[in-house]
């Protein structure tokens, strides 16, 4: 089993308020994360989230409070590995604002993941680039925990030459208001 590691600290300035507060279709961001996590067969799921209330979750999630989250995406990486079983080998790393996001695109990802016999890091390709949705193994965990500022893993990603599943609806992401009102 795979841990999900659900990225959702965010204070969303540009959108009023956290962005996984946001409703789509009935769910807030941080839900509907969890649900497609969960649909995938991850198991655990982590979702770090700010100094605010997440909502009502299923109560198998476990929440991580990152006190440090005016810091950036690193110090949420930072809180969720910290939070992980000491015995988990690998995990998936995963943002509540990617709406193309869907349980079949994460079934993907855990096949890749396991054809490298959780050895490698594995990605979705968009924009030329690997990104997140990413299954990281265990030896990179080290690596996630020295991570800091504004920035994600993207780096560890370029620089393992990740194998990746395209994705490119992955470029599509929740920042404004404007682009919430394109979803539906």
């Amino acid at each position: 089993m795979i841990p999900a590691l659900i990225l959702a600290a965010g204070s969303g300035r540009r959108m009023g308020g956290p962005k996984a507060l946001l409703v789509l279709d009935g769910e807030t961001l941080l839900q509907r994360t969890v649900r497609i996590a969960q649909a995938a067969g991850c198991t655990p799921v982590l979702a770090v989230v700010g100094d605010w209330d997440p909502g009502a979750l299923d109560p198998s999630v476990r929440v991580v409070r990152n006190a440090e989250a005016a810091e950036g995406m690193a110090s949420s990486i930072r809180a969720g590995i910290a939070a992980l079983p000491g015995s988990t080998a690998a995990v998936l790393l995963l943002a509540i604002d990617q709406p193309a996001v869907d349980p079949p695109l994460l079934g993907r990802l855990l096949q890749l993941h396991g054809a490298q016999e959780g050895t490698a890091p594995v990605a979705c390709a968009y924009g030329g680039r690997p990104g997140i949705p990413a299954i990281f193994p265990a030896r990179l965990f080290p690596e996630l925990l020295g991570l800091a500022g504004d920035r994600g893993a993207k780096p560890i990603l370029l620089r393992e030459n990740a194998p990746t599943i395209p994705f490119p609806e992955g470029t599509w992401d929740l920042d404004t208001p404007e682009d919430l009102r394109f979803t539906r």
